[in-house]
């Protein structure tokens, strides 16, 4: 059986689609709207493009950033102007097919557990570390989700009362409404932010991953020291087999051996630390973990 994955962004809609064997055969990929009734029709279009290539009745997965509120099936997304809406349900409304609705750190959890290095592991999770912080976990093979819908928004834990007082950090606002989330110490803009704290100079993430050596060092050891204690956290919380890493900022050289290195300092005395990889699914990882949550939600496997 085929089955159709979309990877649906804030700046592009990339459809995917997959054989027997979860080989992408076919792709196409447009512009993503600022418009919501576009933004719907542009979805609808591609699944009707999909569906064209395959049959009626194959599975479709969309892998989107944000939430669906179980209560009332309004998305909440900060990349897509969806919130407040009945996102998924105006989408399958319009394409005239059922569609599985995943959010993209859960779809690469999955993805990776299946496909890539999480392949023959039970426990596997997923930390995105990009614009914003999130991830997701994979047990035998199926997204662990509860409830509400929230399992795996990581970056909206708390920072670590040890780290921000022992560092001199201020309490930051975060996008959620909340203030003091790890996201916003440890995600891409608030690596810059505390770059822009400790040295007062307004720099990139590469720019700052350029220099931890020498001028940035400090900067990157707070980084590391506060990223770390949020997988122990997790570890700590699942004990994962291993905790793939993916977004933008795994693209830092060396960031797998730092972020070990940290780990294994802020773990208990004499415990192991679970294991850290790079996501290798690269552009496939969030349309393949949607379209195989379809999959499986069709065939009920």
């Amino acid at each position: 059986m085929t089955a159709i994955g979309i990877d649906l962004g804030g700046t592009k809609i990339e459809t995917q689609i997959f054989d027997e064997k979860w080989t992408v055969i076919a792709r196409q990929r447009v512009d993503t709207p600022h418009d919501y009734d576009a933004l719907v029709n542009a979805v609808a279009l591609q699944i009707n493009w999909a569906v064209g290539q395959t049959a009626t009745g194959t599975p479709v997965g969309i892998g989107a950033a944000g939430l669906v509120n179980p209560n009332n099936g309004q998305a909440l997304t900060a990349n897509l102007v969806a919130t407040g809406h009945p996102f998924p349900a105006d989408i399958a409304h319009a394409a005239g097919c059922t569609i599985k609705y995943v959010n993209d750190c859960r779809a690469l959890a999955l993805s990776e557990a299946v496909f890539g290095l999480g392949k023959g592991h039970r426990t596997v999770m997923a930390l995105i570390l990009g614009t914003g912080i999130g991830g997701g976990i994979s047990v035998d093979q199926r997204i662990l989700q509860g409830p509400t819908l929230t399992g795996g928004e990581f970056g909206h834990t708390s920072a670590p009362a040890h780290l921000v007082a022992q560092y001199d950090l201020p309490i930051w606002q975060c996008g959620c409404g909340r203030t003091g989330c790890i996201e916003t110490y440890i995600a891409g803009p608030g690596l810059v932010r505390l770059a822009k704290h400790i040295t007062g100079q307004e720099l990139t993430t590469h720019q700052i991953a350029a220099a931890r050596d020498n001028s940035m060092e400090y900067v990157w050891r707070v980084w590391c020291d506060l990223t770390a204690d949020l997988l122990h956290t997790l570890t700590l919380t699942v004990d994962p087999d291993l905790i793939i890493l993916g977004g933008g900022l795994t693209q830092i050289d060396g960031i797998v051996d730092d972020l070990t290195a940290a780990a294994k300092a802020a773990q208990l005395p004499g415990f192991g630390t679970s294991r850290l990889v790079l996501a290798e699914g690269g552009d496939t990882s969030g349309a393949r973990g949607a379209a195989f949550a379809a999959w499986q939600e069709q065939l009920n496997v």
